[in-house]
Order: C-alpha cells, then structure tokens, then sequence
C-alpha cells in the first residue's frame, strides 16, 4: 500500500471518529436536556423555604377548575424602591404559581405591562394605574395592591403576605360562589365584627375572609331556619342556654341536610344542647379542668394542650409540634353511652395530661382538689386513655356492604373552651393554625391550610471609614496583585 493511500485512509478514519464524537455529545447533551425538561427535580434549601409553595396552595392548585390569569403592572426597574422590593419578592413567587399549573388545562399564566407603554391594553384590561396586580377568570376579576403583600409595623415591613394574598385572590376569582360561614347570635356569644381582645372574633374574621369565606351572623329565635346556603355554623362560647326549638332547628340542619357545626363551649355556662350533643357520640361534662403538671401551664397562666390524635384537624401541630393555649376549660368526649356501630365516629383531636381532672365543684370557688368519686378523672379504657379530652370531631360515616362509599355527611366538632380564637389568643400559632384546620374538614376543604408568612430578610453592612478605605485596597490592588502574582508563579514552573 502506497504511503499516500495510509495516510488518505487515516484522515478519513480521523474524520469519521470526529464525527461520531460530536453526534454522541450533541446526543448526551439532547439527552440531558430531554430529561432536564421532563424529569426535573427541584430543591429549596432555603431557611423559609422562599422559594415554594405551601401544601394549602399546590392543594387547591390541583383543584383548580378554570383557567386564571395574573397580570402584573410593575417591572424590576421601577424607579420607586418599595416597587422594586415588591417586584423582587413576587416575581419568584407568581413563577411557582405557573411552574405548580404547568401541563395542566386549567393553569395560571403570568405577565408584566407597562400600563403607560401598553395603554391599549391597560384600557382593554381596565387598569388605569401601576403597581397593582390583576386577577381574571372568565368574567370575575379581583385586583391586589401592593399593601396587601405585606405586614408592617412600626412603619417597617416585617413579613411578606404574597402566597397568603395571591392564593385567596385566585380562589376568589376561580371559585364559582364562596362558601358561607354563620356565626349564632342572640345569646352572648363571640362576635367576628367584635375588635375586643379578650371577648372579639376580629382577627379569625380576617382570616377567614382571607380564605376565601363569606361572614354572616344568625340568630335563630328570629330566623326560624337554617339559610340554604350555611356551609357551617359556629356557636362561639354561648352565655345562655338554646331554647328547645333553636336546639331542633340545629338537630334537623345536621341530620337532613348533612349540615356542618363548630361549638366552643365555655365552662361554667349551661349550652342546652345536650340533645344534640347526644346524637353525635358527644359528651360534655358540667366540670372544669385543672392539672398539677407544671407543663400543663405557661407563664401567663395559660392551659396548655400538647396531646393530639392523628387527624386532619390536628395533622399540622403534629407536624410542627405545636401547641394550643387556652383559658379554663371543660371536659369534651365520645359518650360512652352511645351503642357503636351505628355509622358515628367521634374522634379525640386534644387531650391534657394524665395528672389532670375535672373538678366538679369549680362553683365553690374553693383551692381545687381531686376528690376520687367525686371529680372526673381519665379512666384507662376510655378514649382518650387515662387523660381528659377538650376537643372532640363527629362525623357520620356512611356505609353499604360494610364499604365506606362517597356520600355527603354531617360533621361536628365541640371545643370544651370559648376563648381559643378571641383577639388575644389567635395570636398563638397553634390555635389559628387548628382552628382553620377544623373550619376546612367541616367543609370539606381536607388540605393543609397553614400559609406562613415569609419573613424579610435585610442584611446590612457597617462599615467605618478606615474600614472602607481597607475594603477598597483589596478589592483594587491585593486581589489582581495575588492574581498576577500566581501567573508569574506558573510562568516560572513552567519556564523551568
């Protein structure tokens, strides 16, 4: 073979293997992106997870029915700096939103307009200023304003509200109605329009209009009826017994309409609802309970409940190990009277301490002492076991060939306390927390309902004069002279 021939035949094969590599990497890296694209996985390490969602939110993502849209009318390089703050905290934010709905038909689309560049579209929108966002489905539409993003104190911002603001706002405007809250009046009880601290519901009202409820008030010895349209009613810490037909009209809204009821019921004030009580498996004892457990208390003198059942209700203190704070309260159980197996399951949510009873004769107002056979105590085949209950869910279970099938059923949930969401008390993580967990399963809304607030962080650096005259040194003459330095470094190792 000719010299010519074995070196044509060695550039051909040169060329070939050139080839083959460069497919094999444009392969690879198709690949990676291929599946970059379609199986990626993420991770927030972040200390507040800045950067996700709440489980509330993917839930009712999930969930979402129709299409939403979010038009924002404010950009990264606005000149007012609390816009451009505003803008670095929810461009992230309403990136997540669009990321959590990707594939899916009813997904959530985000963009940006300039309302003074844009103006034909600003006017087809109706947006006739900026900073403000906007949230369409079909024919609803809600703005946010940058106010609402955030909770200020003292004139100084101190934790982002966006997910908080941006999830009731889709849910406001993707949901086809709101679902409606009573509150019982007419007899003392605790009032949602009340800012009192320790006798107002202000705060709880707030928190549930921010989830998407609707807040009325009822009074049945002039309504005569349960509207059609409770989703749930809330008889908060009643001063006075329900006459017999108000105890009817609750009994029936219960039983025939699959109705939903949240009773907080104080110690030391006759309810009248022991009838009711009765058909759910419920039984709440005329007592007052107090403990020897120093751990029971907090330095305030709060009671403190830290034993929970495993439940949708309770799920999230478990979780995050938190803990309720109320004043005095009354023993709450499953009846042991009821026979079992007719379809009702009443559940323990909370409990106290083994050391705990119920003091029977709280009236005297004597030094409370456990009197055996007298005091109620926590009995070792009782639910819950050797321990008092305080919160107790019932609901019915429907059943066909000992199968549970899906049908709606009444559920009811008594708290042995009337101060657990006053103004004062809602400030205590776990009972907000709880009790918004207790709204969602009466109605249905079985998700984990806690929406943090994400705190700002600010990092600052003082500096001196001295401080920054050094700074300023080594930033322009120590960093490139270490640099230069190891360059003439390698190019005397390698002259030699």
């Amino acid at each position: 073979m000719h010299a010519s021939d074995s070196f044509r035949t060695a550039r051909w094969l040169r060329t070939v293997n050139l080839v083959l590599q460069a497919i094999l990497f444009l392969s690879f890296f198709g690949g990676l992106n291929y599946l970059a694209r379609n199986y990626a996985w993420r991770f927030d390490l972040t200390q507040h997870r800045r950067h996700s969602l709440s489980p509330e939110t993917i839930s009712y993502l999930r969930n979402l029915q129709l299409p939403v849209r979010i038009i924002a009318t404010f950009t990264e390089d606005a000149e007012n700096s609390e816009v451009a703050q505003a803008w670095r905290d929810l461009n992230g934010l309403l990136r997540e939103y669009a990321y959590a709905t990707e594939g899916r038909p009813a997904r959530i689309t985000v963009e940006y307009i300039d309302v003074y560049q844009r103006r034909r579209d600003a006017d087809q929108l109706g947006l006739e200023q900026p900073n403000v966002i906007l949230l369409t489905c079909a024919d609803k539409r809600r703005v946010v304003t940058l106010d609402e993003l955030y909770r200020v104190e003292a004139l100084e911002k101190k934790a982002f509200l966006g997910e908080q603001t941006m999830t009731a706002a889709i849910l406001d405007v993707s949901s086809p109605e709101r679902k409606k809250i009573y509150f019982l009046t007419g007899h003392g009880e605790l009032r949602p329009d009340d800012v009192d601290p320790a006798r107002g519901l202000s705060a709880l009202n707030d928190q549930l209009k921010l989830r998407n409820f609707d807040i009325d008030l009822l009074q049945l010895s002039t309504a005569r009826k349960i509207p059609e349209d409770a989703a749930l009613i809330i008889a908060a810490a009643p001063q006075g017994r329900y006459d017999a037909s108000e105890q009817e009209l609750l009994r029936q809204y219960l039983a025939t309409r699959a109705g939903r009821m949240i009773l907080l019921l104080a110690p030391e004030v006759p309810h009248g609802l022991d009838d009711l009580l009765y058909d759910w498996g419920v039984l709440v004892d005329d007592v007052a309970i107090y403990d020897t457990n120093p751990e029971s208390f907090s330095d305030n003198g709060d009671f403190i409940l830290r034993n929970f059942s495993p439940h949708p209700v309770t799920q999230t203190l478990l979780d995050y190990r938190m803990t309720l704070r109320v004043g005095l309260c009354r023993s709450v159980r499953p009846d042991p009277g009821r026979a079992s197996g007719n379809g009702l399951l009443a559940t323990v949510l909370a409990a106290t301490y083994p050391t705990a009873w119920g003091e029977a004769s709280y009236r005297q107002r004597r030094v409370p002492e456990y009197t055996p056979g007298v005091d109620l105590k926590g009995l070792p085949n009782m639910a819950p076991a050797n321990r008092l209950g305080v919160i107790v869910a019932s609901e019915r279970v429907q059943m066909r060939d000992n199968l549970p099938f899906s049908v709606r059923t009444g559920r009811l949930i008594a708290f042995g306390t009337g101060d657990l969401v006053v103004n004062q008390r809602l400030a205590s993580e776990g009972n907000l927390t709880l009790f918004l967990n207790a709204v969602n399963w009466a109605v249905e809304r079985d998700t984990q309902l806690k929406i943090p607030a994400r705190p700002i962080e600010r990092f600052q650096l003082s500096l001196n004069q001295r401080e920054l005259t050094q700074l300023r040194y080594s930033l322009m003459v120590a960093l490139p002279g270490i640099a230069a330095f190891l360059g003439l470094f390698v190019y005397w190792s390698r002259r030699n």
